[in-house]
């Protein structure tokens, strides 16, 4: 597995994976889906054969809270370690960074993958989480 960084896919590709994950909605605007990605603090992509298997967008200020925005890993990949070597490379280059934030679907296999990398539920640590989504 080859991780390359702040490297834009092309546009097929892009769309290949944020389909498999089922994010319609990324890729029913692909300008804006590139646009997001250009305006990320940090990419990092995982490409095996040359072609792209995995990606992790982050955004943030780099110094005070790094957001984990999308952490994608084409299904007939995951459990293969990707995911796990997009997060743990993410949070080696922002070492000195205090809080990384990731928001996810809470099922119990993101619970363990998350809890496995370090990252614990807000509600463990006295932290609330609040979410506003605009309406269409």
């Amino acid at each position: 597995m080859e991780l390359r960084e702040n490297h834009l896919p092309d546009d097929e590709s892009l769309v290949r994976l944020y389909n498999d994950a089922g994010w319609f909605a990324y890729t029913d605007d692909l300008g804006s889906l590139k646009s997001a990605i250009q305006g990320s603090l940090y990419l990092l992509c995982a490409y095996e054969g040359g072609q792209l298997v995995g990606l992790l967008r982050a955004v943030g200020d780099g110094v005070s809270i790094l957001y984990i925005q999308d952490l994608l890993v084409l299904g007939a990949q995951r459990r293969g370690g990707i995911g796990t070597a997009l997060i743990e490379r993410t949070i080696e280059k922002f070492a000195s960074v205090r809080q990384k934030v990731v928001s996810t679907d809470d099922t119990p296999a993101l619970r363990e993958f998350y809890r496995r990398l370090g990252f614990v539920p807000y509600g463990e640590t006295g932290l609330v989480g609040f979410y506003y989504m605009a309406k269409e």
